[in-house]
Order: C-alpha cells, then sequence, then structure tokens
C-alpha cells in the first residue's frame, strides 16, 4: 500500500518558454526582458533564467535584489541583469562578482554609486510616474547635474492600472514619461511596461518590455481572456476520507454544519504550503472510486492560480509567490 504525504509542485517549463515568446511577438520590436525576481515568482530563478537564455535567446533579466542576480548569473554568463531595488553596501560584492546592473531611484542610491561605481557599468535610473512607489521626482531631477544624467544606461517606470485597459492614469503615466524622458534622458532606451502594460498597446512598449506574471501563466489583462499557457499544477494526496452525518460540524469555529449525510475528504496542504486554508476538507459525495492516496488538483487549467487569488480575496501572483517558496513541496520540472 502507497501511503503519500507531501503536495507536489508541477512547473511546466515547455509552457512557460512558450509564454515568453508569445509576449515577446507580441512586444513587436521591444526587447522582451524576462523578470525572475523572488525566486522567478517562486518557480525557480536558476533553472527557469538558463531555459529562457538556452531556449529562448533571452538576454535581459530583471531581478529584485544583488543577491538574486549573482544566483542567476552562472546560468545567463552573458546576458544583462538588471537590480530592481539598486545597489548598497550590503549587495555591493553581488554587483562587483556578477557584473550586474543597478536601477538607481533616489538620491542615497546616487550618491552611493558614484562612490562605489563599477568599471564598465552604467546604470538604470527609473523615474516617478504616478504609482508613487521608487523612483526620481521631477523636482529632483530638475537639480540633477547633466554629469548625472550622463551616468545612466536605460530610463524606466512603472505603471500603476495596467491591467485596467481603459484606466485614466494608464494615459496620464504614459504622458508623463514621455515628457520627463524628453527633457531630461532623450537619447536613452526606455522602458515603461511590465506584462500588463505590454498587453495596453505599440506607445506603452518603447525599448524593453518587462515579462513577469503573464509569463509565468497569470492574466495580467483580464478584461479579456487569459491567452497565457498554463505553467503551473498544484495537487496533494488525500490522508482520509470520512462519513459525516447530518448535523454534524467541520473545521475550527465550527464553521459549517452538514445538511445530511455527506462524505469527506481531507488533503493534505494548508497554510503551511501556501493556501489560504488547513488543512483543506472536501466534501466528496458525489465523487466515486476514490481512494486515500489519491491526488487533488489545487491549482490547474480548470481551476487557476488567478481563481484561487480571486476566492482568497488576493492575486494569483501572491499565491504563486507563497506556494513557490514552499520547501514542503515536492518539485516536478515538465520539460
Amino acid at each position: 500500500m502507497s501511503v503519500l504525504t507531501r503536495p507536489i509542485l508541477e512547473i511546466n517549463l515547455d509552457n512557460l518558454e512558450k509564454n515568453y515568446r508569445f509576449l515577446q511577438t507580441l512586444a513587436q520590436g521591444a526587447e522582451a526582458a524576462a523578470v525572475v525576481k523572488d525566486d522567478a515568482y517562486g518557480l525557480g530563478a536558476e533553472t527557469v533564467a538558463e531555459r529562457l537564455y538556452e531556449n529562448a535567446g533571452c538576454r535581459t533579466f530583471f531581478v529584485a535584489h544583488g543577491i538574486e542576480g549573482e544566483n542567476i548569473r552562472p546560468h545567463v554568463p552573458n546576458a544583462k541583469i538588471y537590480v530592481l531595488q539598486g545597489i548598497g553596501e550590503d549587495s555591493l560584492a553581488s554587483f562587483e562578482r556578477s557584473n550586474l546592473i543597478p536601477v538607481i531611484a533616489g538620491r542615497e542610491q546616487l550618491a552611493f554609486w558614484k562612490e562605489h561605481k563599477i568599471k564598465g557599468i552604467k546604470p538604470a535610473i527609473q523615474i516617478e510616474t504616478g504609482l508613487n512607489r521608487l523612483g526620481f521626482r521631477e523636482n529632483e531631477l530638475t537639480e540633477m547635474s547633466p554629469d548625472d544624467r550622463d551616468l545612466f544606461s536605460l530610463v524606466l517606470s512603472h505603471l500603476a492600472c495596467a491591467d485596467e485597459q481603459g484606466h485614466f492614469m494608464n494615459e496620464y503615466q504614459l504622458q508623463n514619461f514621455n515628457r520627463l524622458r524628453e527633457r531630461f534622458f532623450p537619447r536613452l532606451p526606455a522602458s515603461l511596461s511590465a506584462s500588463d502594460g505590454t498587453f495596453l498597446g505599440q506607445d506603452y512598449r518603447f525599448d524593453v518590455v518587462r515579462l513577469g506574471a503573464a509569463m509565468y501563466g497569470i492574466n495580467t489583462a483580464p478584461y479579456r481572456e487569459n491567452q497565457m499557457l498554463p505553467v503551473v499544477r498544484v495537487m496533494a494526496p488525500v490522508l482520509e476520507i470520512s462519513a459525516l452525518s447530518r448535523g454534524d460540524f467541520v473545521g475550527y469555529s465550527a464553521t459549517y454544519r452538514a445538511a445530511g449525510n455527506r462524505k469527506i475528504a481531507i488533503v493534505s496542504i494548508g497554510y503551511g504550503d501556501g493556501v489560504p486554508m488547513d488543512n483543506v476538507i472536501c466534501d466528496v459525495t458525489e465523487v466515486e472510486n476514490l481512494h486515500v492516496g489519491d491526488m487533488a488538483f489545487i491549482v490547474n487549467e480548470f481551476y487557476t492560480l488567478d481563481d484561487i487569488g480571486r476566492d482568497a480575496g488576493t492575486i494569483g501572483y501572491e499565491v504563486l509567490s507563497r506556494i513557490g517558496k514552499n520547501r514542503r513541496f515536492e518539485r516536478r520540472y515538465l520539460r
């Protein structure tokens, strides 16, 4: 008899590569950079980056921290690796060892960079256009000297509402970005859009698009049917099958009471695995031939990351990131 207890995370690298290639075609001439921050949204940055580098020809990657760039560098030897959180004394060694490119988003980091320049590296600059997160404000750009503005090799910003096609902020930020780059960085390549902005049209793509969530199968343009192939399947074994009598309660706080005789299955997955419940208890009254050890699908092509994010009151990216980080999963790559 086979007894299983661990949940399984399947990662379809073929579909991930196909999603990248689709988005690359959609970008219509803009360079398609891959965002592999947060350990490639929990799916394994080294494996994902190597696959895109070797098979799809991706030559530009974005990570969040210097240590992430250092980890993928051996797998993408000739690629550009941009670090979105910038550079500081706690990450300088990673930049020096691995030839990373910082994204400078504030005065303090700019001052640090000028003091610790790395030969052969020209950083990117992030400017604020309406999201009000990281980025130089217009008054700070005005105060910047021409010599300082010449330090950079790429100017970028980030859209706040690109998942809503008709949102006024998209046009507002586009106009801001165009105005600021023409005033301060007219000769630099530019990047405004992540995955969702790539779907907004040619005006938003500029020279580089930063492909993240959509590449991993998440619907970043929910106003249209998801055009991405599923990349992730999550399943977990049934630990127990029990009869539930009419009037019996289930779970903490007795939040469910059976209106009739039911059959339930307890599935080995929950909070500790990144799923917003623990353990999962399913009504399987109508399921025939179910046995302990059979697999329950938590995420698949019929109930997607976006679906579970919606039902949990969050987004697919958060669910994916939580699941992917968990070491309790048996991880399987489909190639």
